[in-house]
């Protein structure tokens, strides 16, 4: 279950463009990721700074970096980003009850 804590460090991961930006190219990518040089590839990020928003997305769960062989996979970590949203949505259309200010009370 997601923490409003944990919702809000994915959230601030994201809420930069270069990495909501590889965030998107990897949930694309789907369960087979993308090694660094392929996300370069396709957004065109010098690998120094690649590396430094890979860092905080991994940090916030949002991605998972596994090694095979001499290369590391990046891949977006879908149960996080499925909590994240389920967390947004969980109380959608519940409705909120004003609560009496202390004055009225």
């Amino acid at each position: 279950m997601m923490t409003t804590t944990r919702t809000a460090r994915a959230l601030a991961a994201l809420g930069h463009e270069v990495r909501l930006s590889i965030f998107r190219l990897l949930v694309r990518a789907g369960d087979e990721g993308l090694n660094v040089g392929e996300i370069n590839q396709h957004l065109g990020i010098a690998p120094s700074t690649l590396a430094h928003h890979l860092s905080t997305l991994v940090d916030a769960g949002l991605v998972v970096q596994e090694k095979r062989s001499r290369e590391v996979v990046n891949r977006a970590e879908y149960a996080v980003m499925r909590e994240t949203l389920d967390f947004l949505t969980s109380e959608c259309c519940t409705g909120v009850k004003i609560k009496p200010s202390k004055e009225t009370a």
